[in-house]
């Protein structure tokens, strides 16, 4: 009896000191003009992370356009394509990190993606020019987008030294970069990221562009 009420002593003692331990970053994303910035993705060396061991994730097809229009994975990734429009779409890419296409369908394909190389992947629909999205894969353990106001916050992170990279669709040259290194302490950090993005180009089917899709596939093709 004894040996089993230490044995849980000790189990308790191990997880509050793991619960103690894990820290937060609450990341904010400006542009130039200190404007909140959506769709910025940042990524995070540093203390070793627990990986999922089958990680999976959505890409949804909503209004003719991408959702979310920008997804951050992990490597070996699998990504479903759900389309829940009362239309057909053709999602593809012609991205070095992949290459794929989706044939004319509604629904969602039985079979994910397995996205299993870093990199940028542009992805485009045939049947609609204007509709772009993106698909960030990263090797590095900690990832998030910022949301609509700009923000994100990460959890249960050991507290340490980490080193930052960013990047955002609209970048001029659309290449990840630098976000410099720091201290997460375990109390917390609250961390402000600012990035240089051009404006962004209307993806509604009344001004499609047609060259969005060319013009991000060439600069990220150069990542």
């Amino acid at each position: 009896m004894n040996h089993v009420v230490s044995s849980l002593w000790v189990a308790a003692t191990v997880l509050l000191g793991s619960a103690a331990s894990a820290a937060s970053l609450t990341a904010e994303f400006v542009d130039a003009q200190g404007k909140p910035l959506s769709d910025a993705v940042l990524t995070l060396q540093g203390p070793a992370a627990k990986p999922d061991p089958a990680p999976k994730a959505d890409m949804d097809q909503r209004d003719q356009r991408f959702a979310p229009h920008v997804l951050a994975v992990r490597t070996g990734t699998q990504v479903k394509f759900p389309n829940s429009d009362d239309i057909r779409h053709q999602v593809y890419s012609f991205s070095p990190a992949k290459r794929f296409e989706l044939r004319l369908y509604g629904g969602t394909p039985s079979d994910p993606v397995l996205f299993d190389k870093p990199g940028v992947v542009v992805l485009g629909c045939n049947i609609h020019d204007w509709m772009l999205g993106y698909i960030y894969v990263t090797d590095d353990p900690w990832f998030g987008v910022s949301s609509a106001n700009g923000t994100l916050r990460l959890d249960q992170m050991p507290a340490g030294h980490y080193k930052a990279t960013l990047w955002h669709p609209q970048a001029p040259d659309m290449q990840p970069v630098s976000g410099g290194e720091f201290d997460i302490p375990a109390a917390g950090l609250h961390q402000r990221f600012t990035l240089a993005v051009q404006p962004k180009a209307d993806d509604s089917p009344a001004a499609p562009p047609p060259s969005a899709f060319g013009d991000a596939f060439h600069k990220a093709a150069h990542e």
